[in-house]
């Protein structure tokens, strides 16, 4: 009997960078059926899913945040690996629509690359409360593909973007010129490449020009040697002709691209005049960014944490529940079932494994690691936690890090282990090093916080030599790594999104995956 083989299905990547809503949109096309595991040969997690369009499957792959098809952290290298390598159907490029203007300079280059394209404008609804007008159809006539609005979070315009996806023909390669110099260089790049790459000759080309070091192994693995050396003398050729490097020169051409379609889809832009943004200011800015840092620590972790979960709730629940009602009852039945006393002891005697294990677990322990994620879920829906990363960004360059470290060191206050797995979001190789042994080093992990809190909840004398202490160990071991570490100084971006008033049920649905 011949087995028959399913039909492979298409596949529609997900791109765009960070907070932008991708992983929203993932999740409404594909609901719960999804899967998360590490793309081939790394250590990024790509999650994918199924989903049905009309008639049709479709395989849906979330992938990590990018700002440029020229990759610098692993993650960009994996999504660009997606478009080239899997050769997806349909590419959803998802933006931020309160910053059209510079996130239209992906867009422009994914076009360039010849992808079959949907740009996804999320966001919408907090762009018109900015005082926006985005019109689709003008940006469609700029950039020749379709151009979807969404509010991916309340479900506004998914349907139209299935609609979209199920009636999607691919339009004709749109062209946006360069310079005089650099257009005849990439006319004279794609004259001698042979092979194919997934993406546009034009797109290798200017990948070359821009002398990414991926795209030249790769052409030069695959061309003849007289062929690269060809190309190799062309972007020689073309560097001599400009003061400026030639990256600098085509990033300020799709600049300049960028703002006029901008112009021409976007108007009556008032960001800036909110409330909302003028907070966002202040959280980075060091003069009142730090006090803030400082009310948010002694309100949240040492007030709601210390105070209220390590001393409120660990008594209730140690001196009332388990010491008057679950305890005393308990120890009785014990009693009258063994009569043996060194297993009574071992049960219920003074250091028990009800007594002190599953007492001090769910009664010490458990109430304070919640009380944690429940404050770190509340932080991080508000979107404070970009802003701590570019508030803390000229601190952690002392020692050898960028603001980004700030994620995986406020994780590592919850599980170092979650937070070492983090740290594969960190650029570069030096980086992850220096951010694990400042994590295995200087970060307790909640389940010491809760013992300490417990210990020192009450003493703020106490407790404040203690941070002093983790402090001043968290800044000598990241200064002297530094020095010790070779690599190169880490360079930082970070999308920040804007301050929101966080969802109770998001909150508690974090708090209790984070606790489980």
């Amino acid at each position: 009997m011949v087995a028959i083989e399913k039909p492979k299905l298409k596949k529609i990547a997900i791109v765009g960078s960070p907070n932008v809503g991708k992983s929203v949109i993932f999740n409404c096309l594909t609901g719960a059926y999804a899967t998360v595991s590490n793309y081939p040969g790394t250590t990024v997690e790509v999650s994918r899913g199924k989903t049905k369009i009309g008639q049709e499957e479709f395989e849906v792959i979330d992938t990590p945040g990018m700002y440029s098809l020229i990759p610098i952290t692993e993650e960009e290298r994996v999504a660009r690996s997606i478009l080239i390598q899997e050769k997806p159907e349909l590419t959803l490029h998802i933006i931020d629509a309160k910053n059209i203007e510079r996130m239209l300079l992906l867009t422009i280059q994914l076009i360039e690359a010849d992808l079959p394209i949907i740009l996804v404008v999320n966001i919408i609804d907090e762009a018109e409360q900015f005082g926006m007008k985005i019109d689709t159809k003008q940006l469609e006539e700029e950039l020749g593909i379709p151009v979807v609005a969404t509010a991916a979070t309340t479900g506004r315009g998914i349907s139209t973007l299935k609609e979209r996806i199920k009636n999607y023909q691919k339009p004709s390669l749109k062209q946006f010129k360069n310079d005089i110099n650099v257009e005849e260089s990439i006319i004279a790049i794609s004259s001698a490449l042979q092979k194919e790459y997934g993406i546009s000759r034009r797109s290798i080309s200017l990948l070359l020009l821009q002398e990414d070091t991926e795209i030249h192994t790769l052409v030069k693995e695959r061309e003849s040697a007289a062929d690269y050396n060809t190309m190799l003398q062309i972007v020689k050729e073309t560097k001599s002709k400009y003061s400026h490097s030639i990256n600098y020169v085509i990033a300020l051409n799709r600049q300049q691209i960028s703002s006029g379609i901008a112009s021409a889809g976007v108007t009556a832009l008032t960001a800036g005049s909110g409330l909302s943004e003028k907070l966002s200011r202040i959280t980075m800015n060091p003069w009142t960014g730090f006090p803030i840092l400082f009310l948010v620590l002694y309100f949240g972790l040492y007030k709601f944490v210390g105070q209220f979960g390590a001393g409120t709730v660990v008594n209730f629940l140690e001196n009332t529940v388990f010491g008057k009602y679950i305890i005393p009852p308990f120890a009785k039945f014990i009693e009258n079932i063994i009569p043996w006393k060194i297993l009574q002891e071992l049960i219920i005697g003074e250091y028990g494994v009800v007594t002190l294990g599953i007492r001090y677990a769910v009664a010490l322990i458990l109430p304070i690691v919640g009380m944690f994620f429940l404050v770190f879920a509340i932080i991080e829906d508000t979107g404070y936690l970009p802003r701590l990363a570019m508030l803390i960004d000229r601190i952690f360059k002392k020692i050898g890090l960028s603001g980004r470290a700030v994620i995986p060191m406020v994780l590592g206050l919850g599980c170092d282990t979650m937070a070492t797995m983090v740290t594969r979001t960190l650029p570069t190789k030096r980086e992850r090093i220096m951010a694990t042994l400042l994590l295995a080093l200087a970060v307790p992990c909640s389940a010491q916080l809760g013992v300490i809190f417990a210990l020192l909840g009450e003493n703020p004398g106490a407790l404040g030599v203690w941070i002093a202490v983790i402090s001043l160990v968290f800044l000598f071991t990241g200064f002297l790594a530094a020095k010790i570490i070779p690599g190169e100084k880490p360079i930082f971006f970070m999308e920040v999104p804007p301050l929101r008033l966080p969802k109770i049920s998001n909150i508690f649905v974090k708090t209790y995956t984070r606790m489980t």
